[in-house]
């Protein structure tokens, strides 16, 4: 078994403000925030063996700040976190990763409402897009053996970053 937690980029610029989506960067307020749920996250000792985050420039950041504040000594960019991006193809290599890493708790950042879809999936076997994850906010997973997430994972943490600042 592995903990998951799933987390969501923090408050990022609006929509339409820069040519491409994926350049839009973290807000001050953001940072300030995302900065704000990181160092609780520190405080309820935990430790992820690593933060896979989405190429996307907001992502990112939101994971570099986690990584700053001592949640992880290691980050991967991963393109199935992208908007749209691939449960099956990241379960794929979820599984990989476990096989060499169990046990290890692993951070995901990215975008709603794939994330908030995937934790659905990973816990009922279907997205009802019920499921929404607030901006810097986490979702904690417990990810059963090798092969066996899809509906069977068991939802432990959901909180809103106002619970976390």
């Amino acid at each position: 078994m592995s903990d998951l937690y799933i987390i969501r980029h923090g408050i990022a610029a609006e929509r339409g403000t820069y040519t491409r989506d994926g350049e839009r960067p973290l807000t001050e307020e953001g940072r300030r925030k995302t900065r704000q749920v990181a160092k609780r996250l520190v405080e309820l000792k935990l430790q992820f063996d690593l933060i896979l985050t989405s190429p996307l420039v907001r992502a990112q950041q939101t994971a570099e700040i986690l990584q700053a504040e001592g949640l992880s000594a290691r980050l991967e960019v991963s393109d199935y976190l992208a908007p749209d991006g691939s449960l099956e193809a990241w379960l794929a290599w979820f599984n990989k990763w476990q096989r060499s890493h169990p046990d290890a708790p692993l951070a995901i950042v990215g975008h709603q409402p794939d994330l908030g879809n995937w934790a659905e999936t990973l816990v009922w076997g279907q997205a009802r897009d019920g499921l929404v994850l607030k901006k810097a906010g986490v979702i904690g997973l417990t990810i059963p053996g090798l092969g066996q997430a899809i509906a069977n994972s068991s939802l432990f943490w959901l909180s809103p970053p106002k619970f976390l600042l």
